[in-house]
């Protein structure tokens, strides 16, 4: 969750931090540091809030250095304020620690350092790394680091200085993702997240979990824990910078919900072989060992006899989806697992199963605790991720690639939509391979795919529409999300932008549930949002037997509804209409509409749109 940056070079210091720094904004913090070597000390200069007041502090007292290290902090362990904000120093102040990660056994440590002799002020897990580190110090930093780091247990990205060594920089993994930029003229960029480090490189070195950088400025060598070295060749970052800019929006979700013609198009791109009527995935033909056999992912998946998919957040809704169309269309029994909770439950297995994990950013915790349990118990690992050279992207057995390009928003739109259309192409994919589906169907689906694209234009082009109904609805204060069938994840979805962007209470239900419980709720101050697209008769009239039973008790409904259907304008207060596509693609374009409302409401309200309260981008911690 936590922004990490660090530089050694003879650019600004001060330019290529902040630089950094704002990069790195969208993860989600609280506060924010630069630290550096000057005259024989550390220099710090630290804040609560945001970058800018740091940016302001630094014009009144700029630092002067060619090695230092920046910081914005989620906070974990202690309250937000100056003195838990990074870096964190040994007793002396000669070692200074930015840490992404939790130290799991922190308080046994800190009582042992205690005992010792050490004195802390913070109350957060991160101090007992350079108090660590000072106890074992013997005129060499990185032995004292390596002899740290074996009692520690948790997750880590650290970046280490020392007055002691200054012209030296320590970078350190654990669980969580650091990238090593090798700038020209022997300068050194490290950062949490690549859109850091493009503007300076695009020659990078990602760590592995237990590896250690050095850098200096004659060069960088990588360690392991044993002090074993490590030769690692360089990748090229294909991150564009203007993929991370605004161009010209108020906030990065709503250039990102505007980009779904194009996110969605990509993801298609040489997937759809439609002479043919049929589905390419390539990331789909890389051999895997199966035991002592070798054979094609998609050979596999072929004769699997179940597939399960682990995800969180808004992956997992994508999953939900994903789970409806691959027991639809290619018959194959599939269960749809929070990683959170599946990390730590017994994987039941039987044979021909195969793991799916989603996840945007590659990185996140639970969900590569999950991978990574798998691998001990030989089941066929696969990710569906949007971002290449991640954790999961290298550590599965296959996979496919959203294509969908930086996400800066905190709420995922994009990648939402994109992992919708990767699931459905490996739906139809294995539909074709295990011969479930007429080919007179798969080629209507393809066909209603390749429209798509043009068909979101024409829902983004309601955008005033949608606002004006924002802003009859913003200031109440509970939303509930009704859909069935395979668009009931897109309520569940809908609900979550609207709670994770505004603040605002909504809950997401199938709507045959709503006489459970949640119809006690009801009245004229519970906006209803129903996905009652008509992909289906019988689901449809079902669903307008539960608009019914809303507008009986007083409740105020916006619908979701296929263009033409001029009966929902009897029924609903508010209709949102979406283009007519086969049922099955129904959610990519009914999410898009929820997207916006939810966009507009959060606006109507004040909110931070791109940094909500209290979230992060990649959850990269439990």
């Amino acid at each position: 969750m936590c922004g990490i940056i660090g530089y050694l070079g003879k650019k600004n210091i001060n330019e290529v931090i902040i630089k950094g720094l704002e990069r790195l904004e969208y993860r989600g913090y609280d506060s924010c540091s630069i630290s550096v070597i000057e005259n024989d000390k550390i220099s710090v200069r630290k804040t609560v809030g945001r970058i800018q007041k740091l940016k302001e502090i630094l014009s009144q007292e700029p630092l002067n250095s060619n090695l230092g290290i920046g910081h914005t902090r989620w906070a974990t362990h202690g309250i937000p304020n100056e003195i838990n904000a990074h870096p964190q120093f040994d007793c002396q102040k000669n070692i200074a620690v930015i840490h992404n990660g939790i130290i799991e056994n922190y308080q046994a440590l800190r009582q042992w350092l205690i005992s010792r002799g050490h004195k802390f002020i913070s109350q957060t897990d991160t101090e007992v790394i350079p108090h660590l580190v000072e106890e074992y110090y013997d005129s060499d930093l990185l032995t004292a680091v390596q002899h740290a780091l074996k009692l520690i247990e948790g997750t880590y990205g650290l970046a280490i200085i020392s007055r002691l060594e200054p012209d030296k920089l320590i970078v350190a993994r654990n669980g969580s993702p650091l990238i090593l930029g090798i700038c020209p003229n022997d300068e050194f960029i490290v950062a949490s997240d690549a859109s850091a480090i493009i503007e300076w490189t695009r020659k990078v070195i990602y760590l592995a979990d237990g590896e250690i950088a050095v850098l200096t400025p004659h060069g960088y060598t990588i360690t392991n824990l044993a002090n074993e070295k490590i030769e690692k060749g360089t990748e090229e970052v294909l991150l564009d910078l203007a993929q991370i800019g605004k161009s010209g929006f108020p906030h990065f979700m709503l250039k990102e919900i505007s980009e779904q013609s194009e996110t969605i198009k990509d993801a298609l791109r040489g997937r759809l072989i439609l002479e043919q009527g049929m589905v390419r995935l390539g990331g789909l033909e890389t051999e895997i060992s199966i035991g002592t056999e070798k054979m094609k992912a998609s050979d596999y998946l072929s004769r699997s006899e179940r597939i399960i998919i682990s995800a969180c957040g808004t992956s997992w809704h994508s999953a939900l989806i994903g789970e409806y169309l691959l027991e639809t269309l290619a018959r194959i029994p599939t269960e749809v697992e929070y990683a959170s909770e599946l990390r730590y439950r017994a994987m039941i297995t039987i044979p021909q199963t195969a793991l799916f994990v989603i996840s945007q950013s590659g990185e996140t915790a639970d969900t590569l605790a999950v991978l990574r349990k798998a691998k001990e118990i030989g089941i066929v690992r696969l990710g569906i991720v949007n971002v290449v050279g991640s954790t999961i992207a290298r550590e599965t057995d296959a996979g496919i690639y959203l294509h969908a390009g930086s996400e800066i928003g905190v709420a995922s739109t994009k990648a939402f939509t994109s992992q919708v259309v990767i699931l459905t192409l490996l739906s139809l994919f294995l539909a074709q391979k295990r011969d479930t589906l007429l080919k007179s169907t798969q080629i209507e689906i393809i066909n209603a795919l390749k429209q798509i694209p043009s068909q979101v234009k024409l829902i983004l082009e309601k955008q005033l529409e949608i606002k004006r109904i924002a802003e009859n609805y913003y200031k109440f204060n509970n939303f509930l999300y009704l859909g069935r069938g395979v668009n009931f994840p897109v309520a569940l979805e809908g609900a979550l932008k609207l709670k994770e962007i505004s603040y605002i209470h909504a809950e997401g239900y199938p709507a045959a549930e709503m006489k459970h419980g949640p119809i006690a709720l009801i009245d004229r101050n519970m906006p209803v949002v129903v996905i009652a697209t008509d992909t289906d008769d019988l689901i449809y009239q079902k669903v307008v037997s539960n608009i019914e039973e809303v507008r009986a008790r007083g409740g105020n409904i916006i619908a979701i509804a296929t263009e033409g259907n001029e009966q929902m304008k009897q029924l609903a207060s508010e209709v949102i209409y979406v283009p007519k596509t086969k049922g099955y693609l129904s959610p990519i374009l009914n999410v898009i509409p929820l997207q916006i409302l939810a966009y507009y409401i959060a606006v109507m309200r004040g909110c931070d749109v791109d940094k909500p309260r209290n979230l992060a981008k990649s959850v990269t911690v439990e």
